[in-house]
């Protein structure tokens, strides 16, 4: 769907074309865009020219097998491209896609249903973030569990959903769709609040990211669930939304008027995660809400501009750019994978959130400026001041004309950067530009795609995020819990027991007085059941207690993570 406005300057565009020829932005869509759409039909089995032998529906991340080898399937790649393919049929784009979500949506429902380093599909296994391309685990060492997978997978499958339930096929969705989906909006409302591996598989913590389309996936599934009669489970999306929605506001750096990506690893947080989260809950219906985080609230458009800010100096291929034009960005300014350089859609994405800024400016016929979003608006107008600017003013023309074109030189900075066959690699050094990394990225291709359908003026269906209240009070979800035994071999004298203690209150924070007693039942060995949140870093040591004294294990403590659900047996020996 695309508005007036935007049809009527693609019209007057397609005038001026005729006299003057295609602009160097127009060129390079033209010719990128079936590039891009090949580029990613390519990489998906069973028939794609490039997937590599991956089973049918499998999204392989690139073909690259070496420096790097990403001949593998994403979850969080696989469903964001899909999200695309999607769009494509719904909007119909390209009904002829619809036999490749069917085969992608069968592949899911196995891969839903593998154990895996993670679990099994009740015990945290939907967290893991990759398998191989034959619908096996993966059981090497990761950054796991990642739990952003299941709710774009449900996000890409409730917009499947709402396809065939506008075209008369409620019954099939309701029987085969809706219980895929249940699985992983049931694990999203489990185990948003527990630590997760960010975006980039590289930080363990609480990720912005992670939790925006957490949000939204809950947000959609309450409507798909009203939609099919599954009134049982909206109370608790209901309630885990909310509480997504508040702790969302935890992570604005008021102060250095941007939103910070992760909460651990020790960066500076400035991130495309970010960008990337703006895009992804993209609502126009929503205006410019800035709780949501959309593309053209205050809060977002400071955010991008501070991130774009941190490449201007530390890439070879920016200088001498001006400091109100578009530059090549990354992931993040502090990245050394590959040395840290520019991403295609990394670059790509900062377009599109304003592309997406200009719809709903175009929607609405005003621009505001606030004093958050104020340097932003400075770029283009250097002493515009705080003040709403309806389309009959030459403010909001300026602006509007000033920040299309912004949004087109991160396009062309792409195209600058992309070798004569259109390929998109992962990556473009950050020295002179030539593709580096994994080859034809499948990622790095979907988010051409959605670029230059921002750009044409593509409006997304409204998935919730309008009027939406923030809670006065956050509040976390407990989740799951892992039911632990606990083995120690230990003699002791006549008088002795042995007692656990360790770092959560369930073993008594370290004080020897609220330690958990053993069973002496099979001495020598001493154990005790212990219910114990799920994914939760445990410290724990033995103790024996007499009614003279206290004698503590030898160091070191014992270290160990729980499994997300289920259970587990520990077995140690007294030191």
């Amino acid at each position: 769907m695309r508005s007036f406005s935007v049809l009527l300057t693609a019209f007057v565009f397609s005038c001026v074309e005729k006299f003057l020829g295609p602009t160097p932005i127009q060129s390079y869509i033209s010719t990128e865009s079936a590039i891009a759409q090949a580029g990613v039909l390519a990489n998906i089995g069973p028939d794609g020219s490039k997937s590599s032998g991956a089973l049918s529906g499998v999204v392989i991340a690139s073909p690259n097998t070496y420096n790097p080898n990403y001949l593998y399937t994403w979850i969080r790649d696989a469903s964001l491209t899909f999200k695309v393919i999607t769009q494509k049929v719904a909007s119909e784009e390209d009904p002829t896609l619809r036999a490749k979500i069917d085969q992608f949506f069968l592949s899911q429902v196995h891969i839903q249903t593998l154990t895996n380093p993670s679990g099994t599909e009740s015990t945290g296994g939907l967290g893991e973030p990759k398998f191989h391309i034959d619908e096996t685990a993966y059981t090497d060492s990761w950054g796991r569990p990642q739990r952003d997978s299941p709710a774009l997978r449900a996000t890409t499958f409730m917009l499947y959903a709402n396809y065939l339930i506008a075209n008369g096929n409620t019954t099939w969705v309701t029987k085969n769709l809706w219980p895929v989906i249940k699985l992983d909006l049931d694990y999203v409302q489990n185990y948003w609040n527990r630590t997760t591996f960010d975006l980039w598989e590289e930080i363990p913590s609480s990720s912005f990211w992670t939790t925006a389309v957490q949000h939204r996936a809950l947000r959609e599934g309450i409507a798909l669930a009203e939609d099919l009669d599954q009134m049982d489970v909206i109370p608790g999306y209901v309630d885990q939304a909310n509480n997504l929605l508040c702790f969302q506001q935890s992570f604005k750096n008021s102060a250095g008027g941007y939103f910070t990506a992760n909460t651990g690893g020790g960066r500076s947080g400035i991130d495309s995660n970010t960008i990337l989260a703006s895009i992804h809950v993209f609502d126009p219906a929503a205006g410019c809400d800035a709780a949501t985080f959309q593309p053209c609230s205050d809060v977002a458009l400071s955010n991008l501009k501070v991130y774009v800010d941190s490449f201007r100096s530390i890439y070879s291929i920016n200088n001498g750019i001006a400091g109100n034009a578009a530059v090549a960005t990354g992931r993040y300014p502090e990245d050394v994978y590959y040395n840290g350089n520019p991403w295609y859609l990394s670059t790509f994405a900062v377009a599109e959130q304003l592309y997406d800024a200009v719809i709903v400016w175009e929607q609405q016929q005003v621009i505001n400026v606030t004093s958050t979003s104020l340097l932003f608006f400075r770029q283009f107008i250097s002493d515009v001041g705080s003040g709403s600017y309806p389309a009959s003013t030459s403010t909001y023309s300026t602006l509007l004309a000033a920040i299309k074109n912004f949004a087109d030189g991160f396009v062309l900075i792409n195209a600058k950067y992309t070798p004569s066959d259109g390929g998109l690699s992962e990556q473009f050094t950050r020295d002179n530009g030539s593709p580096l990394s994994a080859k034809d990225l499948t990622w790095s291709y979907a988010s051409a795609l959605t670029a230059f359908a921002a750009r044409d003026g593509f409006i997304p269906a409204s998935w919730g995020a309008a009027g939406l209240t923030v809670p006065s009070v956050c509040r976390s979800n407990p989740g799951p819990t892992a039911s632990v035994t606990f083995n120690v071999y230990a003699t002791t004298n006549i008088g002795e027991n042995v007692f656990l203690v360790g770092s959560v209150p369930e073993l008594g924070n370290w004080l020897p007085e609220n330690a958990v007693p053993l069973s002496s039942q099979n001495y020598p060995t001493w154990s005790a059941n212990i219910t114990l949140p799920g994914y939760t870093s445990v410290d724990y040591k033995y103790i024996k207690k007499s009614r003279d004294e206290i004698v503590w294990a030898s160091d070191p403590n014992w270290s160990w993570r729980t499994p997300d659900a289920g259970s587990a047996t520990l077995s140690d020996t007294w030191r």
